[in-house]
């Protein structure tokens, strides 16, 4: 049974819901493989040919027939060279072919000997081990055979990936196109860096720190960002925003506005040019959450406090996007880790708390947890996602959630 408060919706319900409001946005655009980290493959990867293509040796040294050694050391001479690149004649019976690391493997050659256990000796070669069939020898299609899925549709693109696929020779890449998102806060206390110098900030005045932020994370998931600003305290400017930003962008991303006071105009206004389906979930920070429509735009309000506004980006706006890549991974991992911290102040919603990981491998907790505390943020490296109404003891296994999985 549920503990959260009435009329707020739990988390797991909340992203269900908006997940099914995401479509994939259905444009393809071909960009080069250099170019295309981070972004979401648009088809399979099906390879044309073996990786690598042909037996090959991983060392530097000498290839040979191990059934020539009759005993150790043996000698043989040394009848071709071989480097990576060239091509390889088969081998003479009682011979070896000097080789060199990523140089195919000569006809007839079933081993490598590196060249620390062999001694030259003029044409000659004196092997001081014995071999065994195979070593140091790369297998065609070892990394990838011919007709496989390098990469599957959906697929979130990394810098090992690109490598990947320039292995198997692709130049471009078909990507899904990058989701455009208009951007903008409110709140007439609101003033941006270098507009002010802080010994001159009027009384209640702060600086925008959400807009830099989360303006960073957009670009991270790979959107193409319109900075809209900071949007007065008023509904008839709330509005001609919201209008405005429609008309061109796949999302419209607020933050601030979405809480219950007389100056928070984003409902009424949203309401106003479209509707509101989801309203304030059951987590702590982040309940003042929002999500509707524009006209045919997507609209995501954020609350204001930067914790929440950051928080639930990782946990909301984060698989939404990913889903309208067409992204096929949108959770992340959870690790269950020990925490080193009393919590005793169980909350009716789910809290994510902001920790750290310490030399001993438990979880530390930072002191202060306000939502208005973005310094949290910053020391932690992860939130631990503790249920409604639980309390956790020093020790206790908790559900951790990586930055590094979510950034």
């Amino acid at each position: 049974m549920s503990t959260a408060r009435p009329g707020l919706r739990a988390l797991d319900d909340a992203l269900a819901e908006l997940l099914g409001f995401a479509s994939v946005l259905a444009d393809v655009e071909s960009v080069p493989t250099f170019d295309a980290d981070g972004r979401v493959l648009a088809q399979d990867l099906i390879s044309a040919l073996h990786v690598p293509p042909q037996d090959n040796s991983s060392m530097d040294g000498y290839a040979l027939r191990c059934a020539d050694l009759t005993q150790i050391p043996g000698v043989l001479a040394v009848h071709q060279r071989i480097a990576a690149g060239s091509p390889a004649a088969p081998l003479a019976a009682g011979s070896a072919a000097r080789i060199f690391t990523g140089a195919p493997i000569p006809t007839g050659a079933d081993a490598v000997v590196m060249q620390e256990d062999c001694e030259l000796q003029g044409d000659r070669v004196q092997i001081n081990v014995r071999p065994l069939p195979g070593q140091w020898i790369r297998r065609a299609g070892e990394d990838v055979t011919l007709g496989a899925t390098v990469l599957a549709s959906g697929s979130r693109l990394t810098p090992a990936s690109l490598g990947l696929a320039a292995s198997i020779g692709m130049a471009t890449l078909p990507v899904r196109r990058r989701p455009r998102v208009a951007l903008f806060s409110t709140g007439d206390e609101l003033v941006m860096p270098g507009q002010v110098a802080p010994a001159d900030m009027k009384p209640g005045a702060i600086y925008n720190s959400n807009r830099f932020f989360l303006r960073a994370l957009l670009l991270r998931l790979g959107c193409e960002v319109t900075d809209l600003g900071i949007v007065p305290d008023r509904l008839d400017a709330t509005v001609q925003a919201l209008r405005s930003a429609a008309s061109e962008h796949d999302l419209i991303l607020t933050s601030g506005g979405v809480s219950v006071g007389e100056e928070d105009h984003i409902k009424p206004a949203v309401q106003s040019l479209g509707e509101l389906t989801l309203w304030q979930i059951a987590i702590k920070p982040g309940k003042p959450f929002a999500y509707g429509r524009v006209q045919d735009t997507h609209f995501i309000g954020l609350p204001g406090n930067p914790v929440s506004s950051y928080v639930t980006f990782l946990l909301l706006v984060r698989p939404f996007l990913l889903k309208l890549l067409g992204a096929t991974d949108l959770a992340p991992s959870t690790i269950a880790a020990q925490a080193h911290f009393n919590w005793p102040r169980a909350d009716r919603r789910r809290e994510f708390l902001r920790v750290r990981r310490n030399a001993a491998g438990g979880l530390e907790l930072f002191p202060n947890q306000s939502s208005g505390v973005l310094t949290s943020a910053v020391w932690a490296d992860g939130l631990v996602d503790n249920a409604p109404g639980q309390t956790i003891q020093h020790g206790d296994s908790v559900r951790f959630i990586p930055f590094a999985e979510v950034l």
